[in-house]
C-alpha cells in the first residue's frame, strides 16, 4: 500500500473516532455548572476531591466547577459578587446577612465541632477550671466556640473565664504550634486542629457539641454547610438539588471507606498514622444526618445565646435567627 492510500485511510479512522466522540464532548459540555468557593488549603477539599474523582458531579448531571480562595472573607466576597455560585460557610454569617436584606441561606451538611484542649499534664477540675492560665484562641475574640464556652462557664460554674483568664488570639496553626511547644496550656481551637493536638496526647477538655449540650441544647445542630443565593437556587431548583445530592454522596463515601481515605489522605497533610486515623475519626464522629424542625430551634437557641454573649460584632443588628436561614428544599 503506497503511503498516500495509508495516509486516507488514517484519515478516515480518524474522522470517524471524531464523530464518535463528539457527542460525548458535546455532552459534558452541555452540562450545567456549579461554581464552587473553598478555602485553598480547607478540609472541605477532600470532600471536593472525592466528588471529581468518582464524578459524582457528571452522574448527577452538572460540571463542578472549583475555585481556591485564600481566606474566610475572601469566600464571601466571591459570592456577594457573583463570581461563585455557593460557598462553604457558617448559618450565624448566614443569618447576619439576611437580617441585612441579603437573601442567602444555608444548606446544613457539618456537624464536625472544636473545643478547648489542654496539655496531658494539666489537671483540671473541671472544664471551666482554667482561672490565671493563659488560653490560646483560634478565630478571634467572637469566635462562636470562645463564645459559647463563656456562656457555658458562667451557667454551669458561675465563672467569668474572660476576666480569670489571659487570651491570645491567633492563627490556628499558629496556636498548635504554641501549644505543642509548651508556650500555652490550654487553648480553643477547630476540630481538624484538635485532631492533630490529641493525636500529640492533648486532652480534649470539652467540645462544642458538649459546651452546647451543657446549656440546656440536646439536640446536635451542623453549625456549616453549602451557602448560596437563594433566588439563585430558585431559578435552579434542580440543579441545586443535583449538587447538594453529590455532596452528600461524597460524605457518605468519606464516612464508610477506608480505602478513599487513603486516597486522599496528602490532602489532609498527616505527618503521621496517628494523626490521620485522628482526622479520620473525628470527621466521622461530627456527621449528622438529618436536618428539620428541631436543628432550627436548637440553632434558634444557640443564635440567642451568641447574640447575648457576643454582641452586634458576631451576630450583625439581629439579635433573633432570621427567618429562611436554612433551605430544606431538598
Amino acid at each position: 500500500m503506497d503511503s498516500n492510500k495509508l495516509a486516507q485511510r488514517i484519515r478516515v479512522v480518524f474522522s470517524a473516532i471524531a464523530l464518535i466522540t463528539v457527542p460525548f464532548v458535546t455532552f459534558a459540555n452541555e452540562l450545567p455548572v456549579v461554581k464552587v468557593g473553598v478555602l485553598k488549603f480547607g478540609t472541605i477539599n477532600w470532600e471536593m476531591d472525592v466528588i471529581k474523582r468518582n464524578k459524582l458531579d457528571e452522574k448527577a448531571g452538572f460540571m463542578l466547577d472549583i475555585t481556591p480562595l485564600a481566606a474566610k472573607n475572601a469566600s464571601s466576597v466571591a459570592l456577594q459578587g457573583n463570581a461563585v455560585d455557593v460557598i462553604f460557610s457558617d448559618w450565624v454569617w448566614v443569618s447576619r446577612q439576611r437580617a441585612a436584606g441579603k437573601s442567602y441561606t444555608l444548606s446544613p451538611t457539618s456537624a464536625t465541632a472544636g473545643g478547648l484542649f489542654a496539655a496531658a499534664d494539666l489537671t483540671l477540675a473541671s472544664p471551666c477550671d482554667i482561672a490565671g492560665k493563659q488560653l490560646g484562641i483560634a478565630g478571634g475574640a467572637v469566635d462562636k466556640t470562645w463564645v459559647l464556652y463563656q456562656a457555658y462557664c458562667k451557667a454551669k460554674e458561675n465563672k467569668d473565664v474572660s476576666e480569670t483568664t489571659e487570651q491570645q488570639f491567633v492563627a490556628p496553626p499558629l496556636l498548635n504550634k504554641l501549644l505543642m511547644q509548651g508556650k500555652l496550656p490550654v487553648g480553643i481551637n477547630f476540630w481538624h486542629y484538635g485532631a492533630r493536638l490529641e493525636a500529640a496526647g492533648f486532652q480534649p477538655v470539652i467540645s462544642l457539641d458538649q459546651i452546647v449540650e451543657g446549656l440546656g441544647i440536646e439536640t446536635q445542630v451542623p453549625m456549616l454547610g453549602w451557602v448560596f443565593d437563594e433566588k439563585w437556587a430558585d431559578t435552579n431548583p434542580q440543579l441545586v438539588s443535583s449538587f447538594l445530592k453529590a455532596s452528600s454522596e461524597a460524605r457518605a463515601i468519606l464516612r464508610t471507606s477506608d480505602e478513599e481515605w487513603d486516597v486522599i489522605r496528602p490532602l489532609t497533610k498527616a505527618k503521621n498514622d496517628e494523626v490521620f486515623s485522628e482526622l479520620r475519626t473525628a470527621y466521622r464522629r461530627g456527621f449528622s444526618g438529618t436536618f428539620g424542625e428541631q436543628q432550627q430551634k436548637a440553632a434558634a437557641q444557640i443564635f440567642a445565646i451568641l447574640a447575648k454573649e457576643g454582641g452586634p460584632k458576631l451576630v450583625g443588628k439581629s439579635d433573633s435567627l432570621s427567618k429562611g436561614t436554612f433551605w430544606l428544599n431538598q
